[in-house]
């Protein structure tokens, strides 16, 4: 964002959450667009190309997981802040929000300031994420971890990953062998300044072990992850 403002899309079909979030929003600074459905903020975000967007999830039309789905479909909203802002608590909507690509899932009520705070906190975390990814490669064992496409090569095959499952894999195996606390693993890929679900790294886990196979990470009981090769 190199001290520009940071751009934020909101996609919500209640036009009073969308008008109170936006006026709090650009108070901070922040320029911001709203659409009021899910096709028109998946149109939206191909025009505005914001650094974060803001889903409800139970929406006309197209319904947000769809909206996230579509855009981790589009290599370049990579480095896009997806959080989804929404009433519904049951485990397989936070689940779903998290397996299509999701950065974070806030429930509703939400007051405009805590909103912000995790705003500037979601893209604190990516910034830094972008800055440390100096080096172009990780290579080990027979993955190679690209830090520039993100995304993973196992010889010729090529498997992409979500930001977050890209993030989590490149965590563990900076340090093969090392048993990463779920605190750790928290704190180092979401952030201390975040909050997430309980079942966030494991939803991730599951879907890393899903593309690279069963054998890379191993969970250590009442502790945490390690990697292995």
């Amino acid at each position: 964002m190199n001290g520009t403002p940071a751009k934020i899309l909101l996609v919500d079909d209640e036009p009073d959450i969308l008008e109170i979030l936006e006026f709090n929003l650009r108070k901070e600074g922040f320029e911001v667009e709203t659409a009021g459905n899910g096709e028109d903020g998946l149109a939206r975000a191909r025009e505005f190309r914001p650094d974060l967007i803001v889903l409800d999830i139970m929406m006309p039309i197209m319904d947000g997981v769809e909206v996230c789905r579509q855009l981790r479909a589009d290599s370049s909203f990579d480095n896009t802040v997806i959080t989804f802002l929404t009433a519904r608590e049951e485990d397989y909507s936070q689940i779903a929000a998290l397996d299509t690509g999701g950065d974070d899932y806030i429930t509703k009520p939400i007051r405009p300031r805590v909103l912000i705070s995790r705003v500037k906190a979601l893209l604190r975390r990516n910034v830094r994420q972008e800055e440390e990814e100096s080096e172009s490669s990780i290579l080990i064992g027979d993955l190679e971890i690209d830090l520039e496409q993100i995304l993973v090569r196992r010889g010729d095959e090529r498997i992409e990953l979500a930001k977050k499952e890209f993030d989590l894999l490149t965590l563990l195996a900076s340090k093969p062998g090392k048993v990463f606390s779920r605190e750790e693993i928290f704190n180092k890929v979401w952030g201390t300044d975040v909050i997430v679900g309980n079942r966030t790294i494991d939803v991730h886990i599951r879907k890393l072990r899903e593309k690279l196979g069963d054998h890379y990470i191993k969970t250590i009981k009442g502790i945490g992850y390690k990697f292995e090769f």
